[in-house]
């Protein structure tokens, strides 16, 4: 923004004139992330379920796991469920109006536990269709439970802070290697900028953050033995901004399977969840290249199935489930109430 200003008259009035101009410079660049409250049960803790890669029309066992996901649900009395993107395929929705919204979503997830309020982002697949659909308030009443958006803050007063990613700008392939795909970057006019400006506000976030859990959810998997593998372009840029905000887990889907990776050096949780409908049976990286790394491959499942977590002041434990309903793992860690100083 230029302003011309006839300074020879009020030097003063020019001053503040310029100062103005700057103010509004970085009011208009730099946004705060938008940010929802939701409460803890009574006894303060916090219970979630976590999905990706799931909407086909109850296909691919679609319905299998969802149902699961109900009896689960109802055991853990969970507050919210957490959908890792890839909600609509093959691609996405093509509009507000699209049948394929309450066909792959409202009347899929119709078990009583699973009302309750849905916090979703956006995957690539859902980027190739009308991804303003998806975040569109249309969407919500037509079916309350649903929110998406392309990045936002969910705060869980002192106990977790969940602060979702759009991660699909970040990969390079997208933009130089489409392979006949169209993705709708009407969001997203310059993605340098847009990608600066959002690791600015995750940094912010997680800096401010007094939560005893910092989550983190994005659709790209940063550690992964699965088909996709690594994303190379979030180790670079997101990795250290978690690592140097003591980040317990990152939640992603994007890879069709389940899997458990740590990071020795950080303590970071790698968690995938992508398994909602359709799998890749066999489609499995060597993950030795990632032990060289300080990764720790602790549990991979190339099945249908998805994932819960608990939280509380001093303990999370989180579980995978497949599409029987079996826990295939489990992993519980705990933090001091009061750590000494």
């Amino acid at each position: 923004m230029i302003l011309n200003i006839p300074c020879k008259k009020s030097r003063s009035l020019c001053f503040f004139l310029v100062l103005l101009s700057s103010v509004i410079c970085i009011v208009t660049t730099s946004a705060e992330l938008q940010r929802f409250e939701h409460p803890t049960k009574e006894d303060g803790s916090l219970s979630f379920l976590v999905l990706g890669d799931w909407g086909r029309r109850g296909e691919f066992n679609q319905s299998e796991v969802a149902f699961q996901m109900g009896k689960v649900g109802e055991k853990l009395d969970i507050d919210f469920v957490i959908s890792t993107g890839d909600n609509f395929y093959d691609n996405g929705l093509s509009s507000e109006h699209d049948t394929a919204f309450e066909e792959s979503f409202t009347k899929i997830y119709t078990q009583r536990s699973l009302q309750k309020q849905w916090y979703s982002i956006l995957g690539n697949h859902d980027y190739r269709g009308d991804a303003e659909a998806q975040l569109s308030p249309l969407l919500r009443k037509i079916d309350r439970r649903w929110l998406c958006l392309r990045s936002f803050v969910v705060n869980a007063a002192e106990l977790a802070e969940i602060l979702f990613v759009d991660t699909t700008p970040f990969v390079n392939m997208y933009f130089t290697s489409t392979e006949d795909h169209s993705y709708d970057w009407r969001g997203i006019p310059s993605r340098k900028a847009y990608i600066q400006t959002l690791l600015k506000d995750v940094e912010l976030v997680l800096k401010k953050s007094s939560a005893r859990w910092k989550i983190v959810v994005g659709h790209h998997a940063i550690r992964s033995i699965g088909h996709h593998g690594d994303t190379q372009e979030l180790i670079k840029h997101l990795l250290p901004i978690l690592q140097a905000n003591d980040v317990d887990f990152y939640m992603n889907g994007h890879d069709h399977c389940l899997e458990h990776i740590s990071d020795i050096k950080s303590g970071i949780q790698f968690l995938t969840s992508g398994a909602g409908s359709k799998a890749w049976r066999g489609d499995m990286k060597n993950e030795e290249g990632l032990n060289k790394q300080g990764q720790l491959v602790n549990f991979f499942y190339d099945g249908q199935g998805f994932m819960s977590v608990k939280l509380n002041l001093t303990q999370a434990e989180i579980a995978f489930f497949d599409v029987f309903g079996n826990v295939i793992h489990s992993w519980t860690t705990s933090k001091l109430l009061h750590p000494s100083i």
